[in-house]
């Protein structure tokens, strides 16, 4: 049977939708491994890196909420490409030391899911994780405590099932975050 691995994950982007905007930042957090009747946490193996934009385009609210300076990343950031090969070979890497197949997961699913899929498909020619192996948190949530997808939130949800670190947007740390969260509700039932 095959194995899942749990593969955290957060972006910040100066816009809506990929190719018109860019991903500014991604992370990503190893959290845990699956295979049928195990569950088992990993200490999170990451992946960060900061994006040289691809567009002149930005919506500034969206800029304002990870507080990273496009300017500097057009100097400093890596270049696209660059960094989707490096995360795809990150990625086999991990797959390759557990054994196990990568699966997406985020808090909600969609935006995250939205430009990390189209980034790697676009500078890379594929995903790892394939068009549909992906997980969102949120969903889980909603279904595991028997309550509307449109009416849960973090807000909603018991204490005990949040991450423990801080919801900063920096890409990383909400990743890490978002892998303990998602350890917590898969564990709590």
């Amino acid at each position: 049977m095959p194995i899942d691995l749990y593969i955290s994950t957060d972006i910040e982007a100066d816009g809506p939708i990929p190719g018109p905007y860019s991903m500014l930042s991604f992370g990503m957090a190893a959290a845990a491994t699956f295979d049928g009747t195990t569950f088992t946490r990993l200490e999170p193996a990451t992946f960060y890196r900061e994006l040289q934009p691809i567009s002149p385009d930005f919506v500034p609210e969206a800029l304002a909420v990870s507080g990273l300076d496009r300017a500097a990343l057009a100097r400093t950031g890596t270049p696209p490409a660059l960094a989707m090969t490096e995360n795809v070979a990150w990625l086999a890497d991990m797959a390759e030391r557990h054994r196990a197949r990568p699966v997406f997961v985020a808090y909600p699913l969609g935006f995250d899911w939205m430009f990390t899929y189209w980034y790697q498909v676009r500078f890379t020619g594929g995903s790892p994780f394939g068009h549909s192996g992906h997980l969102d948190v949120k969903t889980m949530y909603a279904i595991k405590a028997r309550k509307p997808v449109r009416s849960v939130g973090k807000r909603s949800m018991p204490q005990h099932l949040l991450g423990d670190g801080a919801h900063t947007h920096h890409a990383l740390d909400d990743a890490l975050e978002q892998a303990d969260m998602f350890c917590k509700i898969f564990e709590a039932w």
